[in-house]
């Protein structure tokens, strides 16, 4: 039997017309239902949907074009496949990583949301419920219609999305969630095995994700010592002192915050005294201000900062002042910001507020 003559009788079984399926048996040529790929990141954790979407022309889709009660290819043509990076649950259910086809049972009132571990046949011709990875139920749900069938990422959160089919007047939501810290942690562990083994920057990103996310601090503190190892810098000084003062180790954080300090620059020490005012500690932050003046005199972002100090004062003419020495000497980008700055405390305005 010629392919051709195959695909024949197998729309005559399924009923698919035989344009359709003549489109692109040996030549690459446009199909009625067009390709469309979807992926979305979760985390660092990638979903991608693989799809053929086919237009509703005017027919009777549900209970016709699509029965109720048959397992359905959930989109055209080859597969519709799901693929995920990392584990996953699908509706609270847990689901290994892989590709899978995707396989949709249509009911009036529930869906059977089917993912295969045979992602490679076309359509559901040869489905096999005993090649099932996973079965959730989900509701159908009325929606805007839709001409081509698609797939949707919705409600994007850290951890977790919607994955919605719509076609027609109906969506079917399904909800897939992702243990992003704990992918994330177990990630770590392996990249910090390559080259980012031997930088300060890898082992001080890797703590502050842990410390972000407020997981597991006593090993976030260990990668610390680890990036201090490679090179001792302000910034891998100051996570440390951020890891402990979370794990109310006070001390021992004012230390690593004194040793950060000391190796700041101009612009770091003039940040971390922003920060504190941001935190209300306008004391600490013009302590700040006038250190960083006396350790550099010279560079321009210093007079900013005791502009600042001096609107917090209220002394809106040495304010002035201070603005107008930073902008002689700050670089072409940053003259203008400042130039709009500087209007305020000409005006007895505070510029911290």
């Amino acid at each position: 039997m010629s392919c051709r003559h195959f695909f024949r009788v197998l729309s005559v079984i399924s009923g698919l017309s035989i344009a359709a399926l003549s489109q692109s048996v040996t030549l690459n040529l446009p199909r009625d239902s067009q390709h469309s790929v979807l992926t979305q990141r979760i985390g660092i954790t990638d979903i991608t949907i693989n799809y053929h979407r086919p237009l509703v022309k005017g027919r009777k889709i549900w209970g016709g074009v699509v029965p109720y009660g048959d397992v359905w290819r959930a989109g055209a043509n080859e597969n519709t496949t799901i693929q995920f990076t990392d584990p996953v649950s699908i509706e609270g259910k847990s689901l290994d990583k892989g590709v899978y086809g995707l396989h949709m049972i249509p009911g009036e009132t529930e869906w059977t949301v089917i993912f295969s571990k045979n992602y490679t046949s076309w359509g559901a011709f040869t489905y096999k419920q005993a090649e099932d990875a996973l079965r959730v139920a989900v509701k159908p749900q009325p929606a805007e219609f839709h001409e081509a069938l698609s797939y949707d990422f919705d409600d994007v959160k850290p951890n977790a999305t919607v994955a919605t089919l719509r076609w027609e007047k109906v969506a079917v939501p399904f909800k897939i969630e992702v243990n992003t810290n704990q992918i994330v942690e177990d990630n770590l562990h392996n990249q910090l095995r390559g080259l980012a083994q031997y930088t300060w920057e890898g082992w001080d990103d890797a703590a502050n994700y842990l410390l972000t996310n407020k997981v597991n601090l006593d090993e976030a503190l260990l990668y610390t010592s680890k990036s201090l190892e490679n090179e001792e810098r302000y910034e891998n000084l100051m996570t440390r002192s951020r890891i402990l003062t979370a794990l109310n180790r006070n001390e021992e954080a004012a230390t690593a915050k004194k040793q950060a300090l000391a190796k700041a620059n101009a612009i770091q020490l003039h940040t971390y005294a922003r920060g504190l005012q941001n935190e209300g500690k306008q004391a600490e932050a013009i302590q700040v201000f006038q250190e960083n003046a006396k350790k550099n005199p010279d560079q321009w972002i210093v007079h900013v900062g005791l502009s600042r100090m001096y609107c917090a004062q209220g002394d809106f003419p040495k304010a002035s002042q201070e603005m107008a020495t930073a902008i002689s000497g700050a670089p072409d980008p940053q003259k203008q910001p400042l130039q709009g700055l500087a209007k305020r405390p000409q005006a007895k305005e505070d510029i911290n507020k």
